[in-house]
Order: C-alpha cells, then structure tokens, then sequence
C-alpha cells in the first residue's frame, strides 16, 4: 500500500518550517542564546546562509513528505481523525527519533544541554505545526 499524500499539504508544511525556523532563531526569541550556545556568528555575510537554506528546504521537504505518509498509515491503521492521527504521529516520530537522535548525540559532543533542549524543542515545534497542517488538509478520498 502506498499512502495517500496531499502534495500541497507537503509543499506548506514545507514553507512552515521555514517560519518556524525564522521566529524561533530571530535575535528577540532565542537566536541571540542559540548563537552563544552553539558558537555561531551571528554577524557572518548572509551570502553564507544560501546552503543552509537550501539543505533546510530540502530536508525540511523529506520531512513533511514522511510525516504525511506515516500520518496516512496511521489514520488507516486506528481510524478516527485524521487530525488527530496527523498530531499523534508526528509528536511519537519526534520523540522515538529526532528528539532521542539529538539528546544521543549532544551527549557524545559534550554540546551543552540548553542547546539540546532549544534545538528539540524547535523540532517539536516545527513537526507539530507540519502535522497541523498536514491533518486539516488530508488527501482526497481519505476522509
């Protein structure tokens, strides 16, 4: 079985991430602390954001893409609201995975635990606003 994905769903969830991304590292929400936590130069020429940004786009893409395909399984598997089963999903894959993935590896990289917790916490944020997205706007047919 191939899931059903509603492509336009995957395209703005897409583009949320992006938002998301914006606000949560804008100097006046936590990007003045990320910076200082993970060393980075906030006065660096923009010209050497463009790779950043594109591999975001990109990644963020596979990543809406899979969370609309498990979204689909799971709606099929427990029924219900596919809103619902969007949300669920999405906040199990962070948990079992890129919450679990990032606290394994800042351990192991001696990364401070504030930085751990900011960048999880920006990958909760952004999954459940995809999900969100994702489960108002179910593929066609679905429900």
């Amino acid at each position: 079985m191939v899931p059903e994905i509603n492509y336009w769903a995957v395209v703005l969830a897409t583009l949320s991430s992006m938002v998301v991304g914006s606000v949560w590292y804008t100097p006046k929400v936590f990007g003045t602390r990320w910076a200082q936590l993970a060393k980075v130069d906030m006065d660096r020429p923009g010209a050497t954001a463009i790779v950043p940004i594109v591999v975001t786009l990109v990644v963020s893409f596979v990543t809406a893409w899979v969370l609309a395909g498990a979204a689909s399984i799971a709606w099929h598997f427990y029924a219900g609201s596919y809103l619902v089963s969007a949300v669920g999903t999405a906040v199990v894959l962070w948990a079992g995975l890129t919450a679990a993935r990032f606290i394994t590896h800042d351990a192991f990289e001696g990364r401070p635990s504030a930085l751990t917790t900011m960048n999880i916490a920006h990958e909760l944020v952004t999954v459940v606003v995809m999900s969100l997205i994702i489960g108002v706007w179910p593929p066609t047919g679905t429900v």
